[in-house]
């Protein structure tokens, strides 16, 4: 499905943001930006609304929108909570996908290969999307759906970037394959394994990003540590609790 013109203008401002081309605390006028990007305030509107629902921007009442500073320890928190979520997901998916399910899951890792193969980073992040969004449909469990859906959004900007920063589109096509592999062969604890590392180097390359920023990029820069993903792999019966809600 074509992207709209708001959302190929939250595309671009997203880059601009996570370049540091915009700066934290810069306000977004709807009208300059409409004028920068040859568009009506209406798309303008509705980008900055969806970049506010993944955390880049902040849309204060009657005072408009401003770039938005990181917060060092929800950033962390949520790629650890990715991590399991997703790892739960290919579990699932390995254990419950149907032959139509697994045969999406297939086609969308194709056409991230065919994206992957043409170094086209854009048409990769919306082939990745439809290939994690396929096996999440396999898993069967809404509940999950919902909770995995929720963190991908605000982590979505923060993982396009790193593909692009890192040129991480070999990288992460071979990741998925593994995890593809381990579900056609129903190893729900190769496809758990396989997803949760998948994120967890996504993760790492993300705290390298923070570490390399100065304090003023930062919400709390009190909070400015080094801080590493959780990397340790869970045995089938040792999941958090967090993760046990989902079964």
């Amino acid at each position: 499905m074509p992207l709209s013109i708001a959302e190929k203008l939250k595309l671009k401002l997203e880059r601009e943001i996570l370049m540091f081309n915009l700066k934290p605390g810069e306000r977004l006028d709807e009208t300059k930006l409409a004028e920068r990007y040859g568009t009506s305030r209406t798309p303008v509107r509705e980008a900055l609304r969806l970049l506010a629902a993944e955390g880049l921007v902040k849309i204060r009442a009657h005072r408009g929108a401003v770039v938005a500073r990181l917060s060092i320890a929800e950033l962390v928190e949520m790629f650890e909570m990715m991590a399991v979520y997703e790892g739960v997901c290919a579990r699932l998916a390995a254990q419950r996908a149907t032959p139509e399910e697994l045969a999406r899951i297939i086609e969308a890792h194709e056409l991230c290969r065919q994206s992957c193969e043409q170094n086209n980073y854009d048409e990769y992040c919306v082939a990745n999307a439809q290939f994690h969004e396929a096996l999440y449909n396999a898993t069967h469990n809404g509940c999950l759906i919902r909770q995995t859906i929720s963190t991908r959004n605000r982590l979505g900007a923060y993982r396009r970037f790193q593909l692009r920063r890192n040129n991480r589109l070999n990288e992460s096509f071979r990741e998925h394959e593994a995890v593809v592999n381990a579900i056609r062969a129903g190893q729900a604890d190769e496809a758990d394994r396989a997803m949760r590392e998948h994120i967890s180097v996504q993760g790492s390359h993300i705290t390298s990003l923070i570490a390399s920023l100065p304090p003023e990029y930062f919400a709390e820069p009190s909070m400015r540590q080094p801080v590493s993903p959780v990397t340790t792999r869970p045995s089938a019966n040792s999941y958090p609790a967090a993760a046990l809600v989902f079964e």
